[in-house]
């Protein structure tokens, strides 16, 4: 808010595929591990890349090492073959003569093939044609009598686009080079599953001896990371059964899979979160507690059209995560008194008041448990001193999903149900499910009231078509909102966030009619523009708007309309 594809390679290529597997199988390559005896260690040296290309040399200066995609640890190798050259990366072991030898990779990408030479008996390389996800290759080989290193290799193919390798295992006698000073850490124990709310379920586990970090996986898919013994899943289905494993990482490799532990989520309440006060159709507007050319108004005489009535914005402290509250003069209250006096009064008519978190210069930042900790009490503290109903989330300078939730759960827990928690995201914040605000919204969907996105100040942005839609429009409202809808928040929990006025945003202003045609073709599915989504949402929670005091300097010419359009839908 403001105060002011990877290419498919020619038939030779193919065809020198084909004869490698087929070479492979002539020569009884294997892609089943041989299991590890006890003695057995990893003699690759380097092998998760955390020392760069330490061990390593790459053809032609094709190989490099990156932070994303990795498998395990903080870095993995990057190949990038040209159109004479397959970007190959070795490495010599050290190895005992007539011993064998488990070898295995995590790789990512097209064409990656994993091999060994020099084995003194028969030379084994294994390969996939392309995974946009990790997948572990492995082979095995025997040294001969007189092999004391074999050298290893990976590589893709000519002209193909770069691939990814990870934790590199070769697996079997010491050679007298000794073992990667990192080595794969046990499977994780003690898996348990913790709370669970509709959509969430907590995990924790008992932490492992060289480990740095967690996978957790679902069903099977990984779905998240973690840097300590315990994980919460979010984004779950109500009223269904999940299996979970975990996995121990480090810069060696990952752990074998644990035990699963089978959990149930909870059942849903129906549609949204928190916000036992709030109606089934509701609008929000932002009230300004500063003077910035627009109408200054008590909260008094906010128009009753309004549902939530978000107070901007709270304060920072020099705490980090803290918030407070500072009444600013302007606004016109003789005390303190007098504001929380209105507050209870619109409490008395069914509203509900809450305080807006950020703002265009809002730096609060909550990136550590102990800012999430003082976000939740200072939030709750707040909320007690002045008779807020719950928060408002419209950080515009970045948030971190993992430490958001928690102060969001921990708020959650003092507050209870009836909590009214909203959030205004910039329209570049809501675009993928994998962004940190649309990661926390879905983390919290429990305890969520509405996601009031902001359609405005953002130019042109990709509707749920993949189509690339202006804003100003009803089809940028609908395809926008469309993406959240089938994203997986509930309808009651989206709301479409526009400017009162011209003035009231740099960008984006729409006329009242267009919000309300937008709302009938989201709830009823008429009044649509070109875009018309491929099923109605009745339970769409509503509108938001910027500012009560830029609708008022308008003659609240935006309440009037767009307020009995959303009382009114079904």
């Amino acid at each position: 808010m403001d105060r002011a594809r990877h290419g498919r390679p020619g038939a030779r290529r193919r065809l020198a595929a084909a004869l490698a597997v087929t070479a492979a199988a002539a020569l009884g390559v294997t892609a089943l591990a041989v299991p590890a005896q006890a003695a057995d260690v990893n003699v690759a040296k380097n092998a998760g890349f955390e020392s760069d290309l330490s061990n390593w040399t790459c053809t032609a200066g094709s190989g490099s090492v990156v932070s994303s995609p990795v498998h395990g640890g903080a870095k993995a190798l990057k190949g990038t073959p040209s159109g004479q050259d397959t970007a190959q990366c070795t490495q010599t072991v050290a190895v005992k003569p007539n011993s064998t030898y488990t070898l295995s990779s995590w790789v990512q990408g097209s064409y990656v093939y994993l091999g060994a030479s020099g084995t003194g008996t028969t030379d084994v390389s294994t390969w996939t044609p392309g995974t946009s996800s990790w997948q572990q290759l492995t082979t095995s080989f025997k040294t001969g009598a007189n092999t004391t290193s074999v050298t290893i290799y990976t590589h893709g193919w000519y002209g193909q686009s770069a691939y990814y390798v990870d934790d590199v295992n070769v697996f079997g006698p010491d050679g007298g080079g000794g073992s990667d000073p990192v080595v794969v850490p046990a499977a994780p124990s003690g898996l348990a599953a913790g709370a669970t709310t509709s959509s969430s379920v907590d995990l924790s586990w008992t932490p492992v001896s060289g480990a740095t970090g967690y996978n957790v996986y679902r069903d099977g898919t990984k779905v998240s990371s973690a840097t300590g013994a315990s994980a919460t899943v979010a984004g779950l289905s109500a009223d269904t059964s999940y299996s979970f494993q975990v996995t121990a990482t480090n810069a060696a490799g990952e752990s074998p899979k644990s035990t699963a532990v089978t959990a149930k989520t909870a059942t849903s309440g129906g549609g949204g979160g928190g916000g036992g006060t709030v109606p089934k159709h509701a609008v929000t507007g932002y009230w300004q507690n500063f003077d910035n050319g627009a109408t200054v108004q008590k909260l008094r005489d906010v128009p009753a059209q309004y549902d939530i009535i978000a107070v901007s914005f709270a304060d920072a402290t020099t705490t980090p995560g803290q918030i407070t509250f500072n009444l600013d003069p302007a606004v016109g209250y003789a005390s303190a008194a007098d504001f929380k006096a209105d507050i209870a009064a619109k409490h008395t008519a069914g509203k509900s008041v809450i305080l807006s978190v950020g703002g265009e210069k809002g730096s609060i930042s909550v990136n550590s448990d102990a800012s999430a900790t003082a976000f939740a009490n200072s939030a709750y503290a707040l909320m007690q001193e002045y008779g807020f109903d719950g928060v408002d989330i419209d950080l515009e300078n970045g948030l971190n999903s993992t430490y958001m939730t928690k102060a969001l759960r921990a708020l959650s827990a003092k507050a209870g149900s009836k909590l009214v928690l909203t959030m205004a995201p910039q329209t570049i914040d809501m675009q993928s499910t994998s962004g940190e605000y649309f990661k926390t919204a879905l983390n919290v969907k429990d305890i969520l009231t509405v996601v009031n996105m902001q359609y405005y100040n953002s130019g042109s942005m990709l509707g749920c078509d993949g189509k690339v839609y202006s804003q100003g429009s009803v089809d940028f409202l609908t395809a926008l909102a469309c993406i959240q809808l089938e994203g997986g928040l509930d309808p009651s929990q989206v709301g479409i966030g526009v400017p009162a006025s011209t003035r009231g945003a740099g960008s984006g202003y729409v006329a009242p009619s267009v919000v309300n045609n937008a709302l009938d073709c989201l709830a009823r599915g008429t009044g649509c523009g070109t875009f018309k989504p491929a099923k109605t949402y009745p339970g769409l929670r509503g509108a938001m708007t910027w500012s009560t005091n830029w609708d008022a300097t308008s003659g609240n010419a935006w309440s009037n309309a767009v307020g009995p359009k959303v009382h009114s839908l079904p």
